[in-house]
């Protein structure tokens, strides 16, 4: 197999040679026509938080692996060849199915298990609180167990391999510290966190903020308070959420500025609901709804989000055209950043990297981008490599 196009990095074409799962070669192309009318090949996108698709969650007790396969391979309509289902605050029973299903998915097919390389628990374990808590149903939210995640752990096969929760919740230092020691990595969010807790949580081995800015007050003191405490440690990736609603341009500006480009990654959140048409849906904390400009709010404080409804490709371009961000920068920062973060391999348009590829096109700062085809492990997932 062999894919041609414009590098994300400089813009130089390339061929790209597959061989089996793998990168065989990367060699300079000489179109015959106008270089500028071939597609952008980069490595494939990974988000860490993904909540399901078009009515789908994981956290949906009722489960199927058939429906986890079903929204994983929808995704790489967007460019997406790894992520992380995300679970949300549950009940055990809900969080036990969830993991059990998506495990059945990934044993019974090969590749799910390659385009998932671990399960995200975004809580119980969270502030209580009206802001932190986000749209997490509050009667879930229970302090950190080591002994529950551990069950849960067992159910999913092992593939829990990221964390989020809030410092202040009871237990939280000690459940970081054995999490972190088992290969588990946790992020801090959906926090009301002091400083001094947040700066526990990081001295106990947290490595992220999950997207940074929200799940937070709607009102915090200016200073001290727990967004500074997380942006200025060089300790924490920052996880922002791109989609034009969660963050205002300046605020991710800023961000990327505190962070840098090599330790800020984007996220979408795409939410169970993403993917469905506006209108108001029952979920289990409440009621949302999704508003004609794609904004999901919770619909008794729509000052609150409750998840996105873009996708990460989305989310690229967007930061692109608010950050002020080059292609090369914005794109790892959904691709590499994330695996360092995670550490796994970062793909990269190089000999020996797995063959996780997206064909795109893209017209400058401001445009969309549009996913030509998606190569997962040496595979045509989506689209195709003619014009």
């Amino acid at each position: 197999m062999q894919l041609c196009g414009r590098s994300y990095v400089n813009g130089e074409p390339i061929c790209v040679t597959v061989a089996g799962e793998r990168i065989a070669r990367v060699e300079p192309a000489w179109p015959e026509g106008d270089a500028a009318e071939w597609p952008w090949i980069a490595p494939g996108l990974f988000d860490l938080q993904i909540n399901g698709h078009k009515g789908l969650w994981f956290c949906d007790p009722k489960l199927t692996a058939q429906q986890v396969l079903t929204v994983l391979e929808t995704h790489f309509a967007f460019g997406i060849t790894r992520l992380c289902p995300t679970l949300i605050t549950a009940s055990f029973e809900a969080l036990a199915a969830g993991v059990g299903a998506i495990r059945q998915a990934c044993e019974s097919a090969p590749w799910a298990d390659k385009m998932v390389p671990g399960i995200h628990l975004e809580g119980p374990n969270i502030s209580p609180e009206d802001g932190p808590r986000g749209a997490h149903p509050l009667n879930q939210v229970r302090p950190a167990d080591w002994n529950e995640f551990s069950r849960l752990q067992d159910i999913s096969g092992n593939r829990l391999r990221l964390v989020t929760l809030a410092p202040e919740t009871g237990n939280a230092v000690e459940f970081i510290r054995q999490a972190v020691a088992s290969g588990v990595t946790v992020s801090i969010g959906h926090t009301g966190a002091t400083p001094e807790q947040v700066a526990a949580a990081i001295d106990a081995g947290a490595t992220m903020s999950t997207h940074l800015g929200n799940g937070a007050h709607g009102l915090i003191r200016r200073h001290p308070n727990y967004i500074w405490e997380q942006l200025g440690d060089n300790r924490l990736f920052a996880c922002i959420i791109t989609d034009g609603h969660h963050l205002p341009a300046s605020v991710i500006r800023s961000i990327v500025r505190a962070k840098s480009t090599l330790h800020t990654i984007i996220t979408c959140d795409s939410a169970g609901l993403a993917g469905c048409p506006p209108g108001r849906y029952q979920i289990e904390s409440g009621e949302v709804e999704i508003l004609p400009e794609g904004k999901i709010v919770v619909a008794a404080n729509p000052q609150y989000l409750a998840g996105s409804a873009q996708l990460t490709d989305a989310c690229v371009a967007y930061a692109i055209h608010a950050a002020g961000l080059s292609l090369p920068d914005a794109w790892n920062m959904a691709s590499r950043n994330t695996a360092r973060a995670f550490k796994v391999e970062e793909h990269r348009l190089a000999r020996g990297s797995r063959a996780d590829l997206a064909l795109f096109d893209w017209n400058g700062p401001g445009a969309p981008i549009r996913i030509r085809a998606t190569v997962a492990a040496g595979e045509l997932r989506f689209g195709s490599l003619t014009s």
